[in-house]
This record gives structure tokens, C-alpha cells and sequence, in this order.
């Protein structure tokens, strides 16, 4: 009720509160043994007494808490729609969010679709609206590539860049994270969302009112919730202004994930000037070989070495000249082959096969697949596919999506190498 803007719905004279100032509100009433629910039950003027802030005041708190009936019919809307609403104290809440923001993290998050994804992490993949044939070739790619590696894409939905991502990685089983702007409850009804919300392969969520219009304020405050939700983030094509470029300077500034540029000859593009500053070159040319983990490998080593003095003390371009050497392919080429002598170090999907095997004696669901395995759900995904593929599994023609052990193809048990 204090953070959540109904938009239209009703005269709103007082805004709602913003994550910053909520979460100063919050911190004051934990200090003072009170919760949210307890200003609904008592004298607000007493509670409040030593309550002192010249923006949040007791007059502003009083207004948002009698909108109690306009936001309960609200959400009774929203709800029928197949919206939830997620708070901070929601076990489902996105850790990464509470761990990078603290007190600026969202009250409130509104959403639809498997919530659980919120804290699956994976690769955010950002870019312009507005974008070349070929950068969305690029951003379908990656989408399908991470996907097929079994990590998920987060973004924000946007038209261009944000959706290619999210669909390339959708239309191969993979699992993909919104974070919209505007528009969360068109969203969640809309055609191309629906078989991948209906296999609990999409979450979609927003901070904002479901039924917000498009705000440059709310796009440019999103961004970083783009960034803070995932491991590693990819830049496709940004201008020199505008959302994109603020979220990855931002991003830069705050250190949140190690960020990636996908190199360009456009000369309006403010690609090379965010390497320039510290990011990482990304590959211009993809294909299936393409090593979507080195993005996640370098991303750890690169936030272990930013903790070094000698590297905390780099200029920006220093940084993002040294980093340059150290692409996808090169780490690729670095791997050691494994000792096919030592069991040890056989390889997981490979275990994975011999686990699912007897599971799948008769059909079992992915959902089924998952609480049985104890595995994120891209990865299952990524897993099946591969198992599929090679013969090992049938994928019936049903739905939910089922699988089953293939006839006369035995499980092979070999060691990495």
C-alpha cells in the first residue's frame, strides 16, 4: 500500500513511496519494534510520534494506507488476470536484488509466470529498441546459445534488442527473465508469451503498476534491476545516450556483474566507448561453438581480480585494454582435457543420463523432472534436449512437455575427454 502508484485508478495526491525512501521508512520501524501491518491496526499519529522526515510524512503515510479499498479492487483485477504480487519478506524474493540494492530494491515486485527463475541468475542482454537486421540476428543467437548452455536470459522486454534475446532463448526450451517497464499486465496475456508461461519456462515481473503506460523514469530506473538479477550481462548495440547507456555506465560505476560489448562499425554507437571504459569485448561472429560459459567463467575471475589492489586501482581504459584479451574463444582454447582415467572427472551430463534413466521407465513432466533431479530448470532444460537429440530420451507429444526413456538405446556411461 505504501509503494504501490495505482496510476489512474484513483485521485492520487501524495506518491507512493519510492524503494529508497521505503526502505528508510522500513529500517525506522524495525528500530522501533513495528512492522507495515501494525500501522493498519492502531493510532497512526502515536505510532508515529517520533517519526520525523521532511519527504515521508505522517500525512503522505495516512493518504497511502486509505487507498486500502481501491488497491485491494486493484489487485482482486489483477489477480483474475493471473498476476502475483511478491514483497520483500517473500521467500521467492530475488536474493540478488537484496544483496546489490539493499534498501533500494523494490517493496513490491508484480508478476506472472515461474517466480522461482528470479533467482536462477543467467545473462542479461540489453541493447536499443531501434536495431540493425543484424544485431537482432546477434541477440536471437545469444538468446538461443545461452540457452542451449542452460543458463537464462534476463532483460527487459523492450521491443528490439530485449525481446529478440528473451524469444531466441524461448523458442529453443530455455528459460528467460523480464523485468518490464510498462505494460506487465498486456504482457502476460499476450500470444508470444503464452506456450513459454504455460511450460513455466518465463517469468515476467515489474516494479511498477501493471497497467503503467511507457515512462522514460520508470525505463531508465528498471535498468539496473536488469543487471542485479544476473551473473554476467551483454551489451549488444547502445547509442551514446539514453537507457541502455545509462544502465551500462551505471553498471561500470556500481560494479554489479562484469560487463560484455559486442564490437561495432557503426560509428553513432556507443559500443567501443563502454570498452573503452572497462568492458569486455564480446565475439562478433556466433555459432554453435561459440562458448557461452566463458562469459560466466571470466565474470567470476574477473570480480575475484577486481577485489586486488593493484586492479581496484586501474584507470577504466586499463582495465577494458587488458580485458579485450581475454575472450570467449581464448579461454575455450585453454580448457585442459581431462584425465580419461579418472573417473572423477566424468562429465555431468553424463551423470544426468544415468540418473534420468530409471525416472523415465514411464513419462515424466519436466516440473517432475525438476523436483526430482534437484536441478535449475535451464539446465534440465539444456540436458533434455542433448538427450533427445542424441536418442537417449523421446519427448512425447503432449502437454505439459513429457519425456521417456527411448527404446533399445542403452545409456552410454563414458568419461570426460
Amino acid at each position: 500500500m505504501l509503494t504501490a502508484r495505482l496510476g489512474d485508478t484513483v485521485p492520487d495526491s501524495h506518491k507512493p513511496l519510492t524503494p529508497k525512501e521505503y526502505g528508510r521508512f522500513a529500517e525506522w520501524l524495525r528500530s522501533h519494534s513495528l512492522t507495515p501491518e501494525r500501522l493498519l491496526s492502531g493510532d497512526l499519529q502515536s505510532l508515529l510520534q517520533e517519526w520525523a522526515d521532511k519527504k515521508i510524512t505522517v500525512e503522505r503515510i495516512q493518504t497511502l494506507l486509505d487507498r486500502g479499498t481501491a488497491l485491494a479492487l486493484a489487485l482482486e483485477k489483477w489477480t483474475r488476470a493471473g498476476l502475483w504480487v511478491m514483497s520483500r519478506s517473500d521467500p521467492d524474493y530475488p536474493k540478488k536484488l537484496k544483496q546489490r540494492l539493499g534498501s533500494e530494491s523494490p517493496a513490491i515486485l508484480f508478476g506472472c509466470g515461474n517466480r522461482k527463475l528470479l533467482n536462477s541468475g543467467g545473462l542479461a542482454v540489453v541493447g536499443s529498441r531501434n536495431a540493425s537486421k543484424e544485431d537482432l540476428v546477434y541477440a536471437g543467437k545469444i538468446g538461443e546459445l545461452t540457452a542451449n548452455a542452460g543458463f537464462s536470459i534476463i532483460s527487459g522486454g523492450a521491443r528490439g534488442i530485449d525481446e529478440a534475446a528473451m524469444l531466441g532463448a524461448l523458442e529453443v526450451d530455455g528459460t528467460a527473465v523480464g523485468i518490464l517497464a510498462n505494460g506487465l499486465l498486456q504482457a502476460c496475456a499476450s500470444r508470444k508469451y503464452r506456450h513459454a508461461l504455460r511450460e513455466n519456462n518465463l517469468v515476467l515481473v515489474s516494479p511498477f503498476n501493471p497497467e503503467a503506460g511507457f515512462n522514460v523514469g520508470n525505463a531508465m530506473a528498471r535498468n539496473k534491476y536488469i543487471y542485479c538479477l544476473a551473473d554476467a550481462a551483454l551489451v549488444v548495440h547502445s547509442g551514446r545516450k539514453g537507457g541502455t547507456w545509462n544502465g551500462a555506465q551505471e553498471n561500470l560505476k556500481k560494479s554489479w556483474v562484469p560487463l560484455w560489448v559486442k564490437p561495432t562499425e557503426d560509428s553513432e554507437a556507443g559500443n567501443q566507448t563502454l570498452i573503452d571504459a572497462g568492458a569486455l569485448a564480446a565475439p562478433e561472429n556466433l555459432d554453435n561453438t561459440t562458448n557461452i560459459d566463458a562469459f560466466f567463467k571470466t565474470s567470476h575471475n574477473l570480480l575475484q581480480n577486481l577485489s586486488s589492489p593493484q586492479i581496484a586501482q586501474r584507470k577504466p581504459f586499463e582495465a577494458g585494454s587488458h580485458a579485450e584479451k581475454e575472450t570467449p574463444e581464448k579461454i575455450a582454447e585453454e580448457k585442459r582435457t581431462p584425465n580419461p582415467n579418472d573417473y572423477s572427472q566424468m562429465t555431468f551430463y553424463h551423470f544426468f543420463l544415468h540418473k534420468v534413466s530409471p525416472l523415465c521407465t514411464q513419462p515424466r513432466t519436466t516440473e517432475e523432472l525438476v523436483e526430482e533431479l534437484g536441478l535449475k530448470k535451464t539446465q534440465l532444460n539444456a540436458w533434455l534436449k542433448q538427450a533427445v537429440k542424441e536418442g537417449h530420451l523421446e519427448k512425447l507429444n503432449s502437454r505439459p512437455d513429457s519425456y521417456r526413456i527411448a527404446p533399445q538405446k542403452p545409456i552410454p556411461f563414458e568419461k570426460a575427454g
